[in-house]
Formats: C-alpha cells, sequence, structure tokens
C-alpha cells in the first residue's frame, strides 16, 4: 500500500539557513529592502558568491525579490559579466561589436577555439581558461579588444592573442 507523504515539495525559501552563500546574498537584498531595481547588485553579489549562477540561486532571487524568473534569467543572460556555469580560472573575452568584429574578432575566436579545443562560451576540460564573447565592451578605438582576466587589450591579432593565452595557461 502506498503511504501519502505529508512533506511538501521544497521551495527556493527553503535554502539551507547555514549556508554562509546565500546568507550574503539575503544581506545585500535586504540593504536594498528587497528593491526589485536591485536586481544587477543582488545577482553580481550571487556570483561572487557562488561562483557562477546556477538556477537553483536565480530562482532564490527571483523569489525573493518576487520577480519571475523569466526576468531574473533575462538579465542574467543578457549582461556578459554573468556566467550560468562555472567558468575557469582564467577568461578570455573576445568583443565582438562592429569595429572588432570588422577589425578580424572573428578571425580570433576561430584561432582561439583551434587552439584551446573548445567553442565560444566553453571552458577548457582541465577548467583554466574559459573562451567568451561580448556584444561591445565599448573599446572601439583600439578594435579588436579582449579582454583577459578584466585587462582589456587592443589592437590585439591573432598571434598576440594565441600567446597571451599561452601564457595565462602556463
Amino acid at each position: 500500500m502506498a503511504t501519502l507523504s505529508t512533506d511538501r515539495p521544497a521551495t527556493p525559501t527553503d535554502k539551507p539557513v547555514l549556508d554562509k552563500r546565500f546568507k550574503a546574498i539575503e544581506i545585500v537584498i535586504k540593504r536594498n529592502h528587497y528593491r526589485q531595481d536591485a536586481l544587477i547588485e543582488i545577482l553580481h553579489k550571487a556570483q561572487e558568491s557562488f561562483g557562477y549562477l546556477e538556477l537553483e540561486v536565480l530562482e532564490y532571487v527571483a523569489h525573493k525579490l518576487q520577480l519571475p524568473l523569466s526576468r531574473v534569467y533575462g538579465v542574467a543572460t543578457f549582461y556578459h559579466l554573468f556566467s550560468l556555469s562555472p567558468t575557469g580560472k582564467h577568461s578570455c573575452i573576445v568583443c565582438l561589436g562592429t569595429a572588432c568584429y570588422v577589425k578580424g574578432a572573428g578571425e580570433i575566436i576561430a584561432a582561439l577555439e583551434k587552439k584551446l579545443g573548445v567553442k565560444l562560451g566553453e571552458t577548457t576540460s582541465d577548467g583554466e581558461v574559459s573562451l567568451m564573447s561580448a556584444r561591445c565592451i565599448g573599446a572601439c578605438g583600439i578594435a579588436p579588444a579582449v579582454v583577459f582576466d578584466g585587462e582589456v587589450a587592443g589592437r590585439q591579432t591573432i598571434e598576440a592573442v594565441c600567446d597571451r593565452v599561452t601564457n595565462l595557461m602556463a
């Protein structure tokens, strides 16, 4: 005979109360008085705490701010600085703005994909380098631009980028 369980399914508010990472997010949410317009700041704290924005974290933030998950997910996927999957020890972000693209960003990405053995948006199997792109980083005057671990490098060539990535992995 089957028994009915009185346990209710877990909800985003049932996150481990002792998890310091969720507590850090909760502090930022409270400091902002649960304001929905603080979403980007809250997502920054969440990514800082967890390393990336996993679905469970997005659900938690959506619930706390009383926002649809689709809106929180939309913001998290719109901005290139947010990641929905674990990233590598080092990051390589190739700008795909018009100026950068016209000056060879596509070819730079193709060379990096071949060198690293990953596709754009992926991390190497050893967890060393994540290859990403940005719609535009606002550095059109130094196109093509690539951001290595948060440092913008302008007027990049395929050779220079491949050498820099090799040095990151060393």
